[in-house]
């Protein structure tokens, strides 16, 4: 949850098959969609090793699947977006979040109770991984995404708890877009709570129990992005949307796990195995053993401010795309795709006119049920689609795919 999340910040996840049985109170031939803005912000709060932060996500992940625990720190660029809750409304900005499933405030902006409210006695509490947590009371309430997006007695958590894993300042909270199991065990007094995706779902606003996600390139001239309830967004793809199945391997297969593999150029770097997609993380993580065969084949050297590798100017230009196999299809993440934005490096701590790859070290080796996350960096090339309805998740090119802009 920024470009990262700490803002810097944040965002996957999930358990399908209980969603997609529900049966919906309403009729759905017609399809019905709704777009929700997002605004990119620059973290100058968060650390600067955005690596390093990323992994501290996914040691979190690992750990705490089975009790809902996402990691919400993060460091550079954070989306998010202005959501009203109450009636009339107030208005929050929070972290948009498909790595969790809580929709929470509190973290800068005080909730403002309206006739709308309803203390349910419950509390939530959700963890982030080390000392980080963020706990209060559930309320139900109505909340606005837009004029299109209206959710009557939606849960909410109000925090109390300010430490909210480093969320503060210019962010409230976090908009959880992830599956409802996750939200399992996390209020006092419900074994689960419907997300906002449910609700949606559920009372009839969409007609489809699935999120398109945009983002483009931080350094690109419209650094806008774009959650699309109900479906995708057509006019933000150039080709088709390619789906492949959720994961069946834990701890993946509770968040948005699927199976890929990776090639650098010719060379297969790490065989088809389980992993996320996650727009809370902000680099692309692969498998220590992967890690290294990528290392050694760009030349990279680690950079100890950044946690980033570092390439000369000579390397960069001989360095080969990386190919994802998903579900049969290829995508061919370019050199251009690998390197941060040469304009933002003094964002993260970097010297102006060196080279950082975005492509890191998960942390663990190949096998542990988690050996890649296709981060922030993976998905501004790439147009999104997360299917509740049909457990899957989908991929399509962008205007943004082969864009040099780095």
């Amino acid at each position: 949850m920024v470009l990262f999340k700490s803002l810097s910040l944040l965002l996957p996840a999930l358990a399908f098959l209980s969603l997609s049985a529900r049966a919906s109170p309403y009729p759905r031939a017609i399809p019905r969609t709704a777009a929700l803005k997002l605004a990119v912000k620059f973290n100058s709060n968060g650390i600067k090793n955005v690596a390093a932060a990323d992994r501290a996500r996914v040691q979190a992940l690992l750990q705490n699947s089975a009790s809902s625990s996402i990691n919400a720190a993060n460091n550079g660029v954070i989306y998010t977006t202005d959501i009203g809750v109450g009636t009339p409304p107030t208005n929050y900005t929070l972290l948009i979040d498909t790595g969790s499933s809580n929709t929470w405030i509190g973290a800068g902006k005080d909730y403002t109770k309206t006739s709308t409210s309803v203390d349910t006695g419950g509390t939530f509490y959700v963890a982030y991984g080390g000392s980080e947590s963020v706990s209060g009371e559930e309320y139900l309430d109505t909340v606005t995404l837009n004029s299109d997006l209206v959710i009557e007695n939606q849960s909410i958590g109000v925090a109390s708890s300010k430490s909210a894993a480093g969320l503060g300042g210019p962010i409230d909270g976090i908009l959880g877009l992830g599956p409802v199991d996750l939200t399992e065990g996390t209020v006092s007094n419900a074994n689960e709570v419907p997300t906002v995706m449910d609700n949606l779902y559920k009372w009839g606003t969409i007609s489809q129990d699935v999120l398109g996600v945009f983002f483009s390139p931080s350094s690109a001239d419209d650094t806008a992005g774009e959650l699309t309830f109900g479906g995708y967004d057509n006019s933000r793809i150039t080709g088709d949307v390619n789906y492949v199945s959720i994961t069946s391997t834990p701890p993946a297969d509770t968040f948005w796990g699927i199976d890929q593999s990776i090639s650098y150029g010719t060379t297969m770097i790490l065989s088809e195995t389980a992993g996320i997609v996650d727009t809370g993380t902000t680099m692309i993580l692969i498998a220590t053993d992967a890690f290294v065969k990528y290392q050694s084949a760009t030349g990279g050297t680690l950079d100890q401010s950044t946690g980033l590798l570092k390439i000369s100017s000579d390397q960069y230009n001989n360095l080969s795309s990386l190919y994802y196999t998903i579900g049969g299809v290829s995508y061919e993440l370019t050199p251009n795709a690998q390197i941060w934005p040469r304009s933002l490096n003094s964002d993260i701590g970097g010297t102006t006119n060196s080279i950082y790859l975005v492509v890191g070290d998960i942390g663990t080796p190949s096998g542990s049920g988690l050996d890649f996350i296709n981060g922030y960096c993976f998905l501004e090339r790439f147009y999104s689609v997360f299917d509740t309805t049909n457990s899957k998740v989908g991929f399509a090119t962008t205007e943004y795919t082969y864009a040099t802009s780095n």
